[in-house]
């Protein structure tokens, strides 16, 4: 009868086999260019940060990034390409944290556990949210929005990807202000931007890196931004806190995942590439000039944020009825 001590011995030694090829494949890696999947279409808030920081990550990594653009279904067609993909590394996925892990599980029958299929790799950017309107409504203020959709039911209309957090935040406004607001779904930032400054829609919620260039040219006015406090490039725009129209701050974190099983060594040797990607100036100089801020971060930091932010969604889900088709 073999004994518990040749069992775990047996056990300690193909442990360590497992870890020695992780490390030696980490050390050949990446042999061969890396696919980054984008779960939104090119020219939204999740495309922008991507683009900006895959060319320094590339250099680093030594091999070439290709972006592929997956949108749908509220992000979860690209996850589920990464999902389904081998956990070697050479293909990732650049998430909004929140709409990957908080909101799309709970809107969409999916075939895949977000929180158990996906290991977190490195924090991108944080991305500031930011309300805005048509200049064409005689609209100035959050107060005169409510007023307006109260006057008009469902005669305004906003845009946003379904399941995504400014949809929530913008159905919250609804709930909380009585306003009869009809929500346009879109499938990512860019076709929905496009539709607001045509006049096919009049007001949105989305983030700063993709609506401050129509702000400085007059395309769009801001009434209210989400954080916590007010953004200094706009010091006259207030917080929905402060106003009473939210009762939380919130903004974006994008990051990067790989599949679960991917090696650990691996997704160190990303994470590292990335944190010295974010520190270099080009990187820095192009996020500042989107007013977005770069995060850097260890696996674990990025992993405690998930686990802190994706739970508080449900109830919102609830009290704004959100269901993945409308």
């Amino acid at each position: 009868m073999i004994s518990a001590r040749v069992i775990l011995s047996a056990i300690m030694l193909i442990c360590l086999a497992c870890t020695a090829t992780g490390v030696a494949f980490a050390q050949s890696y990446p042999e061969r260019p890396i696919k980054l999947v984008l779960p939104f279409p090119a020219g939204g808030a999740t495309d922008t940060s991507a683009r900006l920081v895959t060319q320094a990550l590339a250099a680093r990594l030594g091999q070439t990034i290709v972006i592929e653009n997956q949108g749908g279904a509220g992000g979860t067609i690209g996850a589920r390409a990464v999902a389904n993909a081998s956990a070697d590394g050479y293909t990732l996925l650049m998430v909004a944290a929140t709409n990957t892990f908080g909101t799309a599980p709970l809107l969409y029958k999916l075939d895949y556990d977000a929180m158990k299929t996906f290991a977190p790799v490195a924090m991108v950017v944080i991305e500031r949210q930011i309300m805005v309107v048509s200049p064409t409504l005689p609209i100035t203020t959050v107060g005169e929005l409510v007023a307006h959709a109260k006057a008009n039911p469902g005669k305004l209309n906003y845009g946003n990807a379904i399941g995504i957090a400014p949809h929530f935040l913008l159905e919250m406004f609804k709930v909380r202000t009585g306003a009869d607001i009809v929500h346009i779904p879109y499938r990512g930032g860019a076709p929905m931007i496009a539709d607001l400054l045509g006049g096919q829609i009049q007001l949105t919620m989305n983030g700063k890196s993709v609506l401050m260039p129509h702000i400085r040219e007059g395309k769009l006015r801001p009434l209210a931004v989400t954080s916590a406090k007010r953004w200094a490039d706009l010091p006259n725009v207030p917080t929905l806190l402060e106003g009473g129209y939210m009762d939380f701050p919130y903004d974006t974190l994008f990051g990067i995942v790989a599949p679960a099983a991917t090696p650990r060594a691996v997704i160190e040797k990303v994470n590292a590439a990335v944190n010295d990607a974010l520190s270099s100036g080009e990187v820095r100089a192009g996020f500042a000039k989107l007013g977005i801020d770069s995060k850097p971060g260890t696996p674990q930091e990025f992993a405690a944020i998930i686990a802190d932010e994706a739970p508080k969604w449900a109830e919102i889900v609830k009290l704004t009825g959100i269901k993945a088709a409308e």
